[in-house]
């Protein structure tokens, strides 16, 4: 089973100037999806698309729709309906993973959610990136942490798997402040997390800031090692979707080494292997004192 990335042609309050004009520092144009909306592609030519692609690479069979690009939420409960339903009626559709902003959602569209849970897969990926209000802040976030929070509780107990993003390297975060976001997340039941390097991304506002020397990249060995602590600090059951990042080639800026996907990815293992280390060594849940 693989999933087929899908956009949906959403836009984001974060851009469309409900919140700013100006999105996510590290956010381009594209919203971190594919651009295949805007080349006239419909959901069910995108998943056809898709579905060649990952046969041949991975001899899938099954099918996850994933509405990567923006926020999936923002608009109404009808159109949602219907983007979801355009993609569960491709062949060999299993479930889908919506990617979302928490200040995106309420009581009538997690509903709508489940509503698909009884027949399909259903995973719901809200974008916090971290859990201090001051990085959300400066990253120009436009939520703050209770925000997702309020999301989480909203979605939780109803068949729908939560998935939260998390970005490592952030301007002004320190190793404390990293580790503090896995500490929180860990005792929220959600059921899967993404890890995210903080790549520069060309004409984003982060660009701007690296360029004038405002910002720098962490260092591969420390992004590692970064990964690792936290992996430690992560409930064994909590699923990880994604450790590190994967940028379009041609838009990366820096750091060179983040291009090297499977080098980082290698790395991780290694470094764990070192260290006699695994998922959950030090977490101790909340209860347990």
């Amino acid at each position: 089973m693989q999933k087929i990335t899908v956009d949906a042609g959403l836009s984001c309050p974060n851009r469309d100037g409900t919140l700013s004009q100006k999105g996510c520092i590290y956010c381009n144009s594209k919203g971190s999806g594919s651009g295949a909306f805007g080349r006239g592609l419909s959901i069910a030519q995108q998943i056809e698309a898709g579905k060649i692609g990952m046969t041949k690479k991975y001899k899938a069979k099954k099918f996850l729709a994933y509405f990567q690009s923006y926020s999936n939420t923002y608009t109404t409960c009808a159109h949602m309906k219907q983007l979801y339903d355009q993609a569960l009626a491709c062949d060999g559709m299993v479930g889908m993973a919506i990617g979302t902003r928490p200040d995106c959602v309420d009581e009538e569209k997690i509903a709508l959610i489940q509503s698909y849970t009884n027949q399909y897969l259903v995973w719901l990926e809200y974008g916090l990136q971290s859990v201090h209000d001051v990085t959300l802040s400066l990253i120009n976030r436009g939520h703050d942490f209770a925000d997702f929070a309020r999301a989480v509780v909203m979605t939780r107990g109803r068949g729908i798997n939560i998935c939260c993003h998390i970005i490592l390297g952030l301007p002004g975060e320190d190793r404390a402040m990293m580790l503090e976001s896995a500490r929180v997340l860990a005792d929220m039941g959600i059921n899967g997390v993404k890890i995210h390097l903080l790549y520069v991304i060309k004409e984003t506002l982060l660009d701007r800031m690296w360029q004038k020397g405002d910002y720098t990249c962490m260092e591969q060995q420390a992004y590692v090692d970064m990964v690792c602590d936290f992996l430690e600090l992560l409930p064994k059951d909590i699923i990880i979707q994604r450790i590190t990042g994967d940028p379009h080639g041609e838009e990366l800026r820096a750091p060179a080494w983040a291009g090297r996907y499977r080098e980082t990815f290698n790395m991780i293992q290694q470094t764990l292997e070192l260290r006699d280390s695994f998922q959950g060594q030090k977490y101790k849940a909340k209860d347990s004192g």
